[in-house]
């Protein structure tokens, strides 16, 4: 959408990779679920699953969390876990990651997804998606399901600051920096 809206407006978009990044399924530090499977994830957050005890958890009425509709993960994940289906209608809608985890810790019934950096907040667990955990490994390599590129895009060819800029995000240094924040290194 932005790409075309840019086109029209006479600006070409390049997109540059500059890190990775997984979108983790995190449930409250007290449910029992350990893992899922794509397609109850897509079940669960479509609002074909209701409750925990169709994907062999404990009896309880299932809480999705995800971001608001203007946030790129909320697309991003809407592609990547749901075959591009609408959320359930009872999703309620976050404006960040923090606000995420905040509601899962606080409900023994919530999900939701948030990127790598928020996943070891504490009241929270990562589900295993298919047998895997979003690693370092595992997203790099786009084995983890819900693994994504994260780009810088500049009007046609970077020049100038905007050169150098890219150039030091793409350095040692500035991948070290991507790591620490909470992304995953394109080297």
């Amino acid at each position: 959408m932005e790409m075309s809206g840019a086109t029209a407006k006479g600006v070409t978009l390049r997109p540059t990779i500059v890190a990775h990044d997984g979108i983790a399924i995190v449930v409250n530090a007290n449910n029992p679920i350990a893992k899922l499977s794509k397609r109850e994830v897509e079940r669960i957050f479509a609002g074909e699953v209701t409750d925990w005890s169709g994907v062999g958890g404990k009896v309880g009425k299932i809480s999705v969390y995800t971001r608001n509709t203007s946030s790129g993960t909320y697309k991003d994940f809407k592609e990547l876990a749901m075959n591009k289906r609408d959320y359930v209608s009872s999703s309620q809608k976050m404006a960040g990651n923090e606000q995420i985890v905040a509601e899962v810790a606080k409900n023994p019934n919530g999900i939701g997804y948030v990127g790598m950096a928020y996943m070891h907040t504490e009241g929270i667990k990562v589900v295993a998606i298919d047998g895997l955990l979003p690693t370092k490994d595992t997203v790099q390599s786009h084995k983890y399901a819900y693994a994504r590129p994260t780009f810088y895009y500049t009007n046609g060819e970077p020049t100038g600051e905007a050169a150098k800029f890219l150039e030091f995000t793409l350095s040692d240094a500035g991948q070290k920096i991507a790591e620490d924040v909470g992304f995953v290194s394109i080297r």
